[in-house]
């Protein structure tokens, strides 16, 4: 029979990390992105991420720069949307939004038979403001903001590239590393959309304990 320990409510989160940091065992992180790889196994119970996740040179301070300034946040699935704290990112004049479920978007996409998920892409390029992209599902999400980078139409803060799936996953994931594109990657097939909002919290709650 397993053992049901007795913890408060406000005490499973550190239990849970404390359970993390055990596991991990001698394995070494790279203290700059500790956070953020402990937070996704936190959400995942996956340790994969521990050696998946990719990061830019200087995305994650791109996207916490980019909270503070009040950019916008592009989701690719409103599980995403839904998953990330909006309350903090509301505070410093930012939004989180998805166009994946907009009627323009879904009847553009089927005349020109493109996902909604690009179409979704190309309508955030429009916002002229500054972008921090969060995507957890669609391969093709990535390939329209490389498509638009190239083409000089989206200039974005930085991606969170973590698709999941089988079709194009690695593909578009590995397309975004070389593009150049301050991004955060989880390579291979694994992600997701609790994946991509558990980044953009982390970050976020990161530059928080500073003040």
């Amino acid at each position: 029979m397993v053992k049901i320990e007795n913890i408060r409510p406000g005490d499973i989160e550190a239990e849970s990390f404390r359970i993390i940091g055990e596991l991990l065992g001698d394995r070494k992180l790279d203290p700059r992105y500790e956070h953020i790889i402990k937070r996704c196994i936190h959400t995942s119970a996956d340790f994969d991420y521990a050696d998946s996740l990719y990061f830019s040179e200087d995305a994650e301070e791109r996207i916490a720069r980019g909270i503070r300034e009040g950019a916008v946040i592009v989701t690719d699935t409103k599980m995403a949307q839904a998953g990330i704290n909006k309350a903090g990112i509301a505070k410093y004049g930012g939004q989180v939004l998805c166009y994946i479920g907009d009627s323009d978007v879904a009847e553009e996409a089927k005349s020109r038979g493109l996902t909604r998920s690009y179409v979704s892409m190309e309508k955030a390029a429009r916002l002229g403001r500054p972008v921090i992209f969060a995507i957890g599902n669609a391969p093709t999400a990535l390939m329209a903001i490389c498509d638009l980078a190239e083409a000089g139409q989206l200039d974005p803060v930085a991606v969170i590239g973590v698709p999941v799936g089988f079709v194009n996953v690695e593909a578009s994931k590995e397309r975004l590393i070389r593009s150049g594109i301050p991004c955060i990657v989880a390579r291979g097939r694994k992600g997701g959309s609790n994946i991509a909002a558990c980044i953009v919290n982390a970050i976020q709650y990161s530059f928080e304990e500073e003040f």
